[in-house]
This record gives structure tokens, C-alpha cells and sequence, in this order.
């Protein structure tokens, strides 16, 4: 783990564990080892952070475009691998950059709705998760968060001391009949929904 990784790995852990009483459910499920495409349900932005603090080296991140602005803030950014996003003219270019890291072996969280909740319901999953578990065939690591919403809400800039939980569960591996058959937008929607159902159902 590089210093910059570490430094934001050990700061929020800390943050999380004294401030929101960090509880993580399920943690004997988790995947640590080998490329690893991490799918969660998306609540505030403290959600890649808090996701991150589960493992013991580096992951990568999708990051909006928009919230690089400045050299600094983009460094930063950039140092905690995260993969720019142009929600305002959206391409193909950071699933391809997904989909090549996990090749790689490395391990990626991919949050499905795309967006974070406004009213704490789960959305629905759009179907470029599909697309990335099909081209990629990585174990799939379902995560759900509760409280991190309450804890720093959506179109809100003021942190609230609300208990925060994680709960894990199995890995999802496709099918040789899904890996086969899921082609298309209806296809990869349909894997898409599959991997949004396990994370519900982690309640």
C-alpha cells in the first residue's frame, strides 16, 4: 500500500470506527484476494472511503469528473486510484478502464445505480454493471450500507454522528449459461438486476 493510499486508508478507517461506530456484518464473506468487481448500493459520499477501510491494500474507485477541480483536489483523487467519470457526456472509456483493471486482477467498486439515493430507497441498477461483470467474469462481492445516508446526506455539506453498517455478502459468480447468453442492453440489465437483488436482500 502506497504512503498516500495508506494515509487516507488510516484516517478514515479511524473517522468511521469513532465517529459512526462502524458495524460490519458478513465480513467472513468477503473475497481478498484476486480481481474482485465490489457492487454496492450507494448512499452518500462517504461510501467509497468506508468500503475501502474493509480491505488491507488498494482498491480503485469511480469518481465524478466535476469533483476534480484544482491540481491538488485531482492529485488527491488520482493518488487513491480513482477513475474519472464524465457523467455530462457519459462513454465507454471508464468501463473499459474497469473491465482492464480487473484483468489485471485488480479489485474495483462499482456502485450500480450510478447515483447516490435521495430518500434512502435502493434505485434501480443500470446496466453497465452487467456489461462489466460479463466482459470481465470476476467474482462479484454484493455490499449493502445502512445509516451512511442519515450520517452525511445527499445535497447536504453537514455530517451527521449516525451508526453506519456494512453488511457483506457471498460472492456472486455468473453462470457459464449467464457468461454466454447475456448479450445486448436487455442482457447485461438482466445480469445487472440479479446483482442488485443479492444486495437488497443483504437487509
Amino acid at each position: 500500500m502506497r504512503w498516500i493510499y495508506w494515509l487516507g486508508w488510516t484516517l478514515f478507517g479511524s473517522a468511521y470506527r469513532s465517529l459512526f461506530g462502524l458495524k460490519v456484518i458478513g465480513r467472513e464473506n468477503l473475497v481478498r484476494e484476486g480481481a474482485v468487481l465490489i457492487a454496492s448500493n450507494h448512499e452518500s459520499f462517504l461510501d467509497p472511503p468506508l468500503i475501502g477501510t474493509l480491505y488491507q491494500d488498494e482498491m480503485f474507485y469511480l469518481a465524478r469528473k466535476s469533483l476534480m477541480t484544482g491540481a491538488l483536489i485531482k492529485w488527491i483523487y488520482l493518488a487513491w486510484n480513482s477513475i474519472p467519470v464524465d457523467q455530462d457526456r457519459p462513454d465507454m472509456t471508464s468501463l473499459k478502464a474497469i473491465i482492464k483493471l480487473l484483468a489485471s486482477g485488480k479489485r474495483v467498486l462499482v456502485f450500480p445505480e450510478g447515483e447516490r439515493s435521495l430518500d434512502g430507497v435502493i434505485g434501480v441498477a443500470q446496466p453497465g454493471i452487467g456489461l462489466i461483470a460479463v466482459k470481465s467474469n470476476a467474482v462479484i462481492q454484493p455490499i449493502r450500507i445502512e445509516g451512511a445516508r442519515e450520517a452525511l446526506p445527499r445535497g447536504s455539506g453537514r455530517i451527521r454522528f449516525s451508526q453506519i453498517s456494512l453488511h457483506i455478502g457471498p460472492p456472486i459468480r455468473l453462470t457459464e449459461e449467464e457468461l454466454a447468453t447475456a448479450r445486448g442492453k436487455h442482457g447485461y440489465q438482466h445480469i445487472a438486476d440479479r446483482i442488485m437483488n443479492e444486495i437488497k436482500a443483504l437487509a
